[in-house]
């Protein structure tokens, strides 16, 4: 057997090179800039360092932007947990500024939006409520949501736009804070896609698993012909850690199967914590052969308002240096 032995290793011929000969990730040009005399969000992102995460963020702005100039499609998956996080208002905004072509939700991001627009609160105790059995007891959800799809199926309808079609029938008291009410009122695709039994509305008698299934299945085509427009636009998928990266994936699958490149998409993943199928349907997959997918980590109440502020600040720098037109 070979034994080595304690013996240093001989520097004297070790090779260098002049430090401005390297090639180097981080450069003094793309650091970030003084922040002291910033007015306004888009100074702010402006000032970021063009390094890592802060440059994908500017590059997901500009993304949104172009695709908005240019009418090419910005569509937003929402889990759940962003519309509980009080983020309607934020997106409401954003659609009525035209940074919103179609929305998908989940089936329990439905019922959180129902809820607000009815009482104004919504997100029950689970732990409090699950051991006395009362957890998704709530007779008006369950009810008056059902019987909402169960028509609007019956009419032809899937389950975004029948939920639409019922919050607008009538006033609610918060339907301002509504985003399905807005989708409505707007006329903007919302889109529901369904795993059977796990919303809380599935518990209630009223639930027809005919009309559901019908009804998501609808949603999911009309995903697919939203998806199959997104050639130069974006897809932004926040706070769903499953059922949305599939539906996606999926539409993707359909609409290259119909000849679709995605030869520019731009894709989103935003999320407190990395997860498998985002990355992989959303931000990899996608865009594996062309356009770019990209993934930030961070509390939706923060990041969502965030590059919302950036949006709707370089929308008001866009009207405001418009010429006024004369009134005479």
């Amino acid at each position: 057997m070979t034994r080595f032995s304690y013996e240093e290793f001989d520097l004297s011929d070790v090779k260098t090179y002049p430090l401005d000969a390297r090639r180097n990730k981080a450069r003094a040009e793309d650091f970030a800039r003084s922040l002291g005399s910033l007015s306004g969000i888009g100074a702010f992102i402006d000032a970021l360092p063009n390094i890592l995460a802060a440059a994908d963020l500017k590059a997901v702005i500009a993304a949104l932007i172009e695709a908005r100039r240019t009418e090419s499609g910005i569509l937003w998956g929402l889990g759940a947990h962003v519309i509980k996080t009080g983020l309607g208002p934020v997106l409401i905004e954003l659609m009525e500024r035209g940074f919103v072509s179609a929305l998908a939700t989940n089936g329990a991001a439905v019922i959180h939006d129902v809820e607000i627009a009815l009482i104004g609160a919504t997100s029950e105790d689970v732990d409090a409520s699950l051991g006395p059995g009362r957890f998704g007891m709530a007779e008006e959800t369950g009810r008056v949501l059902n019987e909402a799809i169960t028509a609007g199926v019956a009419d032809g309808l899937g389950i975004g736009q029948s939920v639409g079609r019922w919050l607008m029938s009538t006033p609610r008291p918060h339907a301002h804070a509504s985003i399905f009410a807005t989708a409505a009122r707007l006329e903007i695709p919302i889109t529901v896609h369904v795993a059977i039994g796990t919303d809380i509305i599935h518990m209630h008698p009223a639930a027809s698993g005919a009309a559901i299934g019908e009804g998501s299945l609808r949603d999911f085509r009309c995903l697919v012909t939203n998806v199959a427009r997104l050639e130069n636009g974006v897809y932004l998928n926040c706070g769903s850690a499953v059922v949305l990266p599939e539906v996606f994936l999926k539409a993707i699958a359909l609409a290259r199967n119909r000849g679709v490149t995605f030869s520019n998409l731009t894709t989103v993943n935003l999320d407190f914590m990395r997860m498998y199928r985002p990355l992989t349907n959303v931000v990899a997959r996608p865009t594996a052969t062309s356009g770019k997918g990209y993934s930030f980590v961070g509390h939706h109440e923060i990041m969502i308002p965030l590059l919302g502020a950036a949006l709707i600040d370089h929308d008001r720098q866009q009207n405001q240096s418009r010429p006024k037109q004369s009134s005479s």
